[in-house]
């Protein structure tokens, strides 16, 4: 596995407010473009059938002074999810890093760090505030993204087939050592 430049990265994202600032030597900086704050209620089963996502509600920017270009999101502490200006195309080789910048973990806040694969679009997260008050700017960077390529990929290892009993495999008891 290899860890692409920056430069090489930056050609798989697209919707960057100014690679300038965003495109590093390893790594490519995603900035903030909506947050929300979470529906209370998601669902999980086993199957899938009754899977309901979290719903999102949008949480509206505000001006700090009258004069600000940009405008801010003032975040309590708890969860949001925050969706990225940028989108990701990687080829099927490919694998991106999603981990957060170390600016936001100082600022009291933090997501989780996930893989992504092929096509992602919005690229989105759940963002963990800790403070007891977290000001996002918009357009702020908070999350690095890392591009590997996978080289020599082999086939996974063939897997025993389960046992249609669903009852754990009996292992054969080892004889004690003599000694």
């Amino acid at each position: 596995m290899d860890l692409l430049a920056g430069k090489d990265a930056a050609n798989r994202v697209a919707g960057m407010i100014n690679a300038k600032y965003q495109v590093h030597r390893y790594c490519v900086h995603l900035t903030v473009k909506s947050v929300y704050s979470l529906d209370p209620v998601g669902q999980l089963d086993f199957g899938g059938n009754e899977y309901v996502p979290a719903g999102k509600i949008e949480i509206a920017t505000q001006h700090h002074r009258p004069e600000d270009r940009y405008e801010w999101w003032d975040l309590g502490r708890g969860c949001y999810f925050i969706e990225f200006n940028e989108t990701l195309e990687l080829a099927e080789n490919e694998i991106a890093l999603l981990e957060p910048d170390e600016r936001l973990l100082r600022a009291g806040a933090s997501h989780v760090t996930i893989f992504l694969r092929g096509h992602v679009a919005p690229i989105e997260t759940l963002l963990h505030v800790e403070a007891l008050r977290l000001q996002v700017k918009t357009n702020a960077r908070v999350s690095l993204l890392r591009l590997f390529r996978l080289e020599g990929q082999a086939a996974p290892a063939k897997l025993p087939a389960a046992r249609a009993t669903g009852e754990p495999k009996k292992t054969p008891k080892k004889k004690p050592a003599v000694r």
